[in-house]
C-alpha cells in the first residue's frame, strides 16, 4: 500500500528543491525528517512539511503502520515561471523568471 502527498507551485527551482530530494530517497520516514530538521536549505522546510502530510495521510486512511513507512519516489518537476520586469538604466526593463516546482512524494510500508 502506498499513499502520496504532492504540492504543487511551490516557490522554489526544481534545481535546488532536487538537491534536498536526493538526500531523503530512499529513507525510512523518521530519518528523513531528523536530516530534513537540520538542513539549512529552503527546500528541506517544504519538502519536510510534504513527507509529514504524507504520514498524516496515511494515518488517515489506517490502513498502514506509520512507523515502517519509507519514501519510495519523490520528484521534483519544474513548474511555469512567473514572470516579473526589473527597472534598467535609460528607462529600459529586463526580465526576471521566478521559478516554480511541483513535488510529489509516495510513501510506502517496509
Amino acid at each position: 500500500m502506498e499513499v502520496t502527498a504532492k504540492l504543487k507551485y511551490s516557490r522554489i527551482g526544481a534545481f535546488k528543491a532536487r538537491l534536498v530530494a536526493d538526500l531523503v530517497r530512499g529513507q525510512n520516514v523518521n530519518d528523513a525528517i531528523k536530516d530534513l530538521t537540520f538542513s539549512p536549505k529552503k527546500a528541506a522546510v517544504i519538502i519536510k512539511k510534504l513527507i509529514e502530510s504524507g504520514v498524516a495521510n496515511a494515518e488517515n486512511k489506517q490502513v498502514m503502520d506509520v512507523d515502517n513507512l519509507y519514501v519510495k519516489t519523490i520528484t521534483v518537476d519544474e513548474g511555469p515561471f512567473l514572470k516579473r520586469f526589473r527597472p534598467r538604466a535609460q528607462g529600459r526593463a529586463s526580465g526576471i523568471k521566478k521559478k516554480t516546482s511541483h513535488i510529489n512524494v509516495t510513501l510506502a510500508e517496509r
